[in-house]
């Protein structure tokens, strides 16, 4: 079934003189985390407050003084940062459901998460429970880490060209190690993962496709390419013991870059994810393919508001970290 002939009939009326809103919401990757966040929620909303205190008691760590506190460097780890981001994001929908009655099932046509951000979509959606989620990407970010001695691996954006491109700049760079797509986030902004000595080869190699700048990444690991193998078998072995509910709303799976409930292909889908490539460009032409027009980035950061604005220009988009963005949105998420 090609995307562009799915059918699904969630609508609901923004305030915008009667126009008729078909929503998603879409739920941040690592690299959004910032010391500080979701503290606002916590103070402000008690049942935030005990989304914090939930995680906090399944992972046996105090994750929200380091959220709150710092450092940075602690928080940026990639086993805290994965939970962390979560834990904001779910905070929010919280907050959205407790305090201002708002139904995702009846609001919301799709969800969809940037990597990481995909587990915080499923829980959202009622597919994982919040404390098997936070051990899941306890367990996630320990394992992405541990798959690829440090200084072996490395990542790189390609700015100002597409997928094409990037794909022959990955070939030709790769020249026998590993070097994929890891990242399609939006037409002129391409990840690639691999081998730090491929990874190395690529600024060179770009300048002849019309690159116009490659950006090494401050990254740990080379994340969303073969190397991490190790990771995928770990999850694979963690998601198999893990119960997966029907989620109320259908979720856009990287890897498939279309609508998935069935929880079977839930596990198999995030166990390819983690060696996949992140079709997030397609992700959010699957949305706007499918009727939606409003695009709200739910937890810490604005990059995939960002992103989904760059993508595809019909396309309205705003973030709700906050509780004033919060508040601010509340009109055309309940229309």
């Amino acid at each position: 079934m090609g995307v562009g002939s799915l059918i699904v009939s969630n609508y609901c009326t923004d305030f915008r003189e009667g126009e008729q809103l078909a929503i998603a919401l879409v739920f941040p990757g690592q690299g959004s985390q910032t010391v500080g966040m979701g503290k606002a929620l916590s103070e402000r909303y008690v049942c935030a407050r005990e989304v914090f205190q939930e995680v906090d008691e399944a992972l046996g760590q105090n994750l929200s003084q380091i959220m709150w506190e710092g450092p940075q460097e602690t928080l940026t780890l990639t086993e805290n940062a994965q939970p962390a981001l979560m834990t904001v994001s779910l905070a929010v929908m919280r907050v959205l459901e407790k305090e201002f009655d708002f139904s995702l099932k009846d609001k919301v046509k799709f969800i969809a998460g940037h990597s990481l951000g995909e587990y915080s979509a499923l829980a959202a959606a009622g597919a994982f429970s919040l404390s098997d989620t936070a051990k899941l990407l306890k367990l996630r970010g320990l394992a992405m880490q541990a798959a690829v001695p440090v200084g072996q691996g490395g990542m790189a954006a390609l700015l100002g060209v597409g997928i094409d491109v990037a794909t022959k700049v990955a070939s030709e760079a790769s020249q026998g190690d590993v070097c994929q797509i890891a990242n399609d986030n939006e037409p002129a902004q391409v990840v690639l993962s691999g081998h730090k000595s491929a990874i190395d080869r690529i600024a060179d190699i770009g300048k002849e496709y019309g690159v116009r700048r490659a950006v090494a990444l401050p990254v740990s690991a080379p994340f969303h390419c073969a190397l991490m193998q190790p990771a995928a078998d770990a999850m694979e072995k963690a998601l198999a013991d893990v119960t997966v509910k029907t989620p109320v709303v259908p979720v856009i799976s990287n890897v498939v870059a279309a609508p998935i409930s069935e929880p079977e292909e839930i596990k198999k889908r995030l166990v390819e994810q983690v060696t996949g490539t992140v079709r997030w460009r397609e992700s959010v032409m699957c949305m706007s393919e499918n009727g939606v027009t409003d695009v709200f980035e739910i937890g810490a950061g604005k990059v995939l508001a960002g992103l989904v604005r760059r993508t595809d220009k019909s396309l309205k988009s705003a973030y709700i970290g906050t509780p004033e963005e919060l508040e601010a949105a509340l009109g055309s998420l309940n229309g």
